[in-house]
């Protein structure tokens, strides 16, 4: 059986579904390769907690859970440490995931 593809994503995690899901939206022929079968798509989010994270979203707002991006973000930083001087990628990322999670994620998931 032969292929065509503009792309191959490996790994069918969560980033690479965004991944297949961005090129796709931009009209490349994708191919998504995975050691798991189709039922467990979603890499380790599968297997750990398989669930999205969201700030102050409208489904914890019916629920009265109170959050906000300085709650998500306290909570983050609670976890994460960023103690060392080797932290500040990953702390540049983070900050601008929290952002994107209290603001366009949803949206972006929708669409």
């Amino acid at each position: 059986m032969a292929l065509d593809a503009d792309v191959i994503v490996i790994g069918a995690g969560l980033a690479g579904l965004a991944a297949t899901a961005e090129l796709a939206d931009a009209g490349r022929k994708v191919i998504l390769l995975d050691q798991e079968p189709a039922a467990s798509f979603g890499g380790q989010a599968h297997w750990s907690f398989g669930g999205l994270f969201l700030v102050d979203s409208p489904e914890q707002r019916r629920m009265r859970i109170r959050d906000s991006h300085a709650l998500a973000w306290q909570d983050w930083l609670g976890t994460a440490g960023f103690d060392r001087t080797e932290d500040a990628w990953p702390r540049r990322w983070a900050e601008a995931y929290v952002a994107f999670a209290a603001g366009e994620k949803r949206a972006w998931l929708r669409g």
